[in-house]
C-alpha cells in the first residue's frame, strides 16, 4: 500500500501567492501601472497643447484661449450627484447648472461647441449610476429621452443628450415623440412651464417612421406595457417636462422607474431678479449674473 503524497506546499490563499507572484512583485506591477498612466496622461496633454498652438480654441466656458474646456471650468463639472425634487418626482442629476458649468452645458447645447461633451459625459453618467441604485435589482430598464422640437433638431443638427448618452456607450429607447408643437421654455414661470408641457408628448413604441403616432390611442391599448424606462433629459429647471414625459409613459402601461439629468437650476434667486418666478437658467439666458450661456452666442434657445 502506497503512503499518502505529502503535499510539500501548504495551500496558498494570497491571491498574488496563488499566481506564483511575490507580494514585492505585485507592488512593483502596481507601480509600473500608476506611472504608465501618468507617462500618458502627460503625453496627451502635451498632444493637446501641441494641438492648442495650431489650431487655437477658445474654452467653452469662460473663453481663454486653450482648451474645448479649460481646467478652471472642468472642475465646476466634477460629478457631484443629488436628488432634487420636482412636481413630485425624485430627480438625480449630476452637476448644478450656475456659473462655469452653466457657460458649458450652454456652450454644448446652443452653441455648438459639441467639443465640450467628452467634459459633460462624467456628470450625467454619475447622474444615471446614482438614480440606477435605486431601481430593483434584476428588472430590465430601457433608456428613454425627451424629443427635441423639430425647429431645435435643424437647428442644431443634433440632439445634446443623445449626443451624451451615446459618448456614455448607452443606445435609447425612441418612444416619446412630441404631439404638438410647443413654445420656447426660456422665461416662462411654473405655472405658464406646465401649460405648456401639458399634452405635449405622446407615448408608444416608435419606430423611425412614426408610425405608430396619429392613430386613435384606442387601437393599440397599453403599447408599452411591462417595459420600465430611466428617464434622461438634461437640464431640470421646473420639472414639468419630465412629468409631461411621466404621465405620456404611463398613458402608454409604462414604467418611469428614475429620472437623471446632466443639471439642475438652482431653485434660489438673485438679488436683482426681477421676479420671484425667475430661475437661474433663465436670468443667464437674459444675460445675467455676469454674462451669457456660453461663450458662443447661441442662434436660439429652446427651453
Amino acid at each position: 500500500m502506497r503512503p499518502p503524497r505529502i503535499r510539500r506546499r501548504p495551500v496558498c490563499l494570497d491571491p498574488c501567492e496563488a499566481a506564483g507572484v511575490s507580494e514585492s512583485h505585485a507592488d512593483d506591477r502596481e507601480a509600473d501601472s500608476v506611472l504608465r498612466t501618468r507617462l500618458l496622461r502627460g503625453a496627451r496633454e502635451s498632444l493637446h497643447d501641441a494641438l492648442a498652438v495650431l489650431l487655437p480654441v477658445s474654452c467653452s466656458g469662460c473663453g481663454a484661449v486653450d482648451r474645448a474646456v479649460c481646467a478652471l471650468c472642468r472642475a465646476a463639472l466634477v460629478p457631484a450627484p443629488r436628488r432634487v425634487d420636482r412636481l413630485g418626482l425624485e430627480i438625480w442629476a449630476g452637476v448644478e447648472y450656475a456659473g462655469a458649468a452653466a457657460s458649458v452645458i450652454g456652450a454644448f447645447k446652443d452653441g455648438a461647441r459639441t467639443d465640450a461633451a467628452p467634459a459633460l459625459v462624467p456628470a450625467l453618467r454619475a447622474a444615471l449610476f446614482a438614480a440606477l441604485v435605486t431601481v430593483r435589482i434584476g428588472v430590465p430598464v430601457e433608456v428613454c429621452t425627451i424629443p427635441s422640437t423639430s425647429e431645435a433638431r435643424r437647428a442644431r443638427g443634433y440632439v445634446p443628450v443623445e449626443v451624451l448618452l451615446g459618448r456614455c456607450g448607452i443606445r435609447t429607447a425612441p418612444v416619446l415623440a412630441l404631439a404638438r408643437d410647443r413654445a420656447d421654455q426660456a422665461g416662462l414661470d411654473a405655472e405658464e412651464r406646465r401649460r405648456n408641457a401639458a399634452g405635449g408628448l405622446v407615448a408608444g413604441p416608435l419606430v423611425r417612421s412614426r408610425r405608430w403616432f396619429g392613430r386613435p390611442h384606442g387601437e393599440h391599448p397599453a403599447p408599452l406595457a411591462g417595459r420600465r424606462f430611466l428617464l434622461v433629459d438634461d437640464i431640470v429647471t421646473t420639472g414639468s417636462t419630465l412629468a409631461e414625459a411621466v404621465r405620456a409613459l404611463a398613458a402608454s402601461g409604462g414604467e418611469t422607474v428614475a429620472i437623471s439629468v446632466l443639471a439642475e437650476t438652482p431653485r434660489r434667486f438673485p438679488r436683482h431678479a426681477g421676479t420671484s418666478r425667475e430661475t437661474l437658467r433663465d436670468i443667464a439666458a437674459q444675460g445675467g449674473y455676469g454674462g451669457r450661456t456660453g461663450v458662443v452666442d447661441p442662434p436660439f434657445r429652446t427651453g
